[in-house]
């Protein structure tokens, strides 16, 4: 199994404090760089006006506004918010792909591929499970 490379992040908890903190599903999503089953998120279908951030440690990832279908069964995103995200080569499963992490946590978040929408043409596809959403506040 994956574990999250050697590197000091900003927020950084222990192996205990991060099963404590995260649910079973999070921790291997998070932790151990799983995957949850398609289209079992409930973020998925979130439309309203707001922003995504890491379940970990509450860093803004996306905003609302740049989420898309994508048809896969995870949530889609063009852009992350700068300077959110931090990526790496994973060469697991016999291919070779672009994993997402978050750069505050070090958080496996999913991955990136080159067949999204413009202006961008990238696919962010993340884990729900890895995200919380924060609705834009009324006013």
């Amino acid at each position: 199994m994956a574990q999250i490379a050697e590197k000091t992040y900003p927020v950084t908890r222990s192996d205990a404090e991060w099963r404590a903190m995260l649910s079973p599903e999070q921790y291997y999503i998070m932790r151990e760089h799983g995957t949850e089953r398609p289209g079992s998120c409930a973020l998925l279908h979130e439309k309203r006006a707001g922003t995504f951030c890491c379940a970990g440690c509450d860093r803004p990832l996306f905003e609302a506004t740049l989420k898309f279908e994508s048809g896969t069964g995870w949530p889609s995103f063009n852009d992350p918010v700068p300077g959110s995200v931090e990526t790496t080569t994973d060469r697991s499963f016999g291919m070779v792909r672009t994993e997402v992490h978050c750069a505050t946590c070090g958080s496996h978040l999913g991955h990136v591929f080159p067949d999204g929408p413009p202006p961008t043409g990238l696919r962010y596809c993340i884990n729900g499970v890895a995200l919380n959403f924060l609705p834009k506040a009324a006013g």
